[in-house]
């Protein structure tokens, strides 16, 4: 699914920035506030909401693009209806995160930072999820999962694939 694909009319981008800006000053410090607060609305920052924010904030698209596509935690695209987050952190990686991650994808039939083709799963990595003493960890539907191993995983996969 490409970013615009099912993007909202740019109006709507529009009026919801004004709003969120509201009783705020448009300043560059405003910029990722309203990005989160964007995104937490829309579910993704679409490619069309970018010169909109740069106008609401008198930035240059180049500059929003910038922080946009720097930050993982701005998805482009929207997300499945389930998502699972893996932690890439070092200390989860020491306790077998990788296989972790390679029996979730398999199961789950998405790659790593993509979303299932039927829309159900989005899989991403992130990177601590200040669970270390119980990795390998994970945020399913933002709930916190710890001590993942193969039996959780096949429950966490029952439940977003059902």
């Amino acid at each position: 699914m490409t970013p615009n694909e099912t993007a909202p009319p740019d109006t709507a981008y529009a009026d919801a920035a004004t709003r969120l800006l509201r009783g705020r000053p448009a300043t560059r410090d405003a910029l990722l506030p309203l990005l989160h607060a964007l995104q937490d609305e829309f579910g993704y920052i679409a490619d069309a909401m970018i010169p909109v924010v740069a106008a609401a904030l008198n930035l240059s698209r180049a500059d929003v693009h910038g922080v946009v596509t720097f930050y993982h935690d701005f998805r482009r695209a929207p997300a499945g209806a389930h998502l699972v987050r893996l932690c890439r952190a070092e200390s989860c990686q020491a306790r077998g995160a990788a296989t972790i991650e390679r029996i979730a994808t398999q199961r789950l039939g998405v790659t790593m930072g993509a979303t299932s083709a039927d829309g159900r799963v989005t899989v991403e990595p992130v990177y601590c999820l200040g669970l270390c003493a119980t990795g390998p960890n994970a945020l399913v539907d933002g709930r916190p999962v710890s001590r993942l191993d193969a039996a959780k995983l096949e429950r966490i996969a029952a439940e977003v694939l059902a």
